[in-house]
């Protein structure tokens, strides 16, 4: 048997790497699974997508994973072993749609399901939580597993997120073109990619796909997950005396660098809409649709335009498939462009579990895998904890 030392250092040696990068997002709608060929480091860094996959989560575990932050010590450790085997089954299944054996897989980088988020900027302390055993992880696959990334950047004063612009940079960046690569998941967050790395800086904008989730999953009384190509709220009424409300949001008055999660705009935020709309969901779903891209346009009128001239906003993420969001994007950025990462040739539900892989690819090399800019932290640090198999 291989010493695992030994093995962490043929690793760094060799020319092309094949890493797993794991996450669960705000929306704990399902694992994203990326196999990537990485090679180089740093700025030499480059990606190649092998096989992607999104396992959903099965209702109870999901139910389970929205209620974290509520969770008893037994009950949060108990669940921290379930979502870390069901993570090592998402290794496992995108290898083999690969057409890879578990043993061909080097190295897996592991975001897990944020259980409880507290940025600094918001007024607490600092801390930040994720669950999903990385030693788990280890065990079934066989590999080593770079885990909880967050943490060492809230450690030394920062967010602990948004943690994907070195990725971003590393994927996007084009020689004379500023471009803003504009996530849209359970939380909507923007990385500005330019010529260099120096230039580059990120934040969260506010509420991506979370509120609408949740609305779709009590609108159908559990039956849908999400707003299918946004056709409710196509079909829905902009409430504007609510959307002027909920621009009101104490999160606007918060200077980047800043994060947000499901503590801001979860269920609790949303809970006094759902009393007052009942019934009238397609309007509720058209006016928080609309509120999303208006939070994402205004984020950039307040914090991007005053410092470059974005050439192009590149969307991924499940908001890239909600044909009324896009829209709206596409109508408040006019002119300038707005299209999905897969134009730019990576695949946009794909590219935050890659960022996890080119992290964990940092971090087996001991660089840094945070920007200061983006998470306000005091300065570059190592990511993550690696466990070993």
């Amino acid at each position: 048997m291989t010493d695992p030392l030994t093995r962490i250092l043929d690793l760094r040696n060799r020319p092309i790497r094949r890493v797993v990068g794991l996450l669960s997002g705000t929306s704990a709608d399902g694992i994203d699974a990326a196999l990537v060929e990485v090679c180089g480091v740093s700025e030499t860094t480059r990606a190649h997508l092998l096989a992607f996959e999104t396992t959903p989560f099965e209702e109870p575990l999901r139910t389970r994973l929205l209620t974290a932050s509520r969770a008893t010590g037994s009950e949060l450790c108990e669940l921290d072993f379930t979502l870390g085997e069901a993570f090592a089954r998402a290794v496992l299944s995108v290898a083999h749609r690969a057409g890879l054996p578990p043993s061909d897989v080097d190295l897996v980088g592991s975001h897990g399901q944020t259980a409880s988020h507290q940025p600094r900027s918001a007024g607490a302390t600092g801390a930040t939580l994720q669950i999903g055993e990385a030693a788990v992880i280890a065990e079934r696959v066989g590999a080593p597993v770079v885990c909880d990334f967050r943490v060492r950047d809230v450690a030394a004063g920062g967010e602990g997120a948004p943690l994907v612009p070195l990725a971003d940079f590393y994927l996007f960046r084009q020689p004379g073109s500023v471009r803003a690569l504009q996530n849209i998941g359970g939380i909507a967050n923007v990385t500005v990619v330019t010529d260099h790395l120096d230039g580059v800086f990120a934040f969260d904008n506010g509420p991506g796909n979370m509120p609408l989730d949740v609305v779709a999953h009590v609108a159908s009384d559990g039956k849908r997950s999400y707003d299918t190509n946004g056709e409710w709220a196509a079909r829905g009424r902009i409430d504007r005396a609510l959307l002027e409300e909920l621009h009101k949001s104490p999160f606007f008055d918060r200077p980047p660098p800043r994060s947000t999660g499901r503590e801001a705009f979860g269920e609790e935020w949303l809970a006094p809409l759902l009393t007052t709309h009942q019934g009238q969901w397609e309007d509720l779903l058209a006016t928080l649709t609309r509120f999303t891209a208006e939070a994402i346009r205004r984020s950039y009128a307040e914090y991007v335009d005053t410092r470059v001239r974005v050439s192009e906003v590149l969307i991924s993420g499940g908001g890239v498939h909600n044909r009324t969001l896009m829209g709206h994007l596409q109508e408040l950025f006019a002119p300038i462009p707005v299209r999905s990462t897969s134009d730019a040739g990576i695949d946009p539900d794909a590219k935050e579990a890659m960022a996890f892989a080119i992290l964990a690819n940092e971090t087996m090399y001991g660089l840094p895998g945070n920007l200061p800019a983006a998470t306000g932290a005091i300065g570059p640090r190592v990511l993550g904890k690696i466990v070993l198999p």
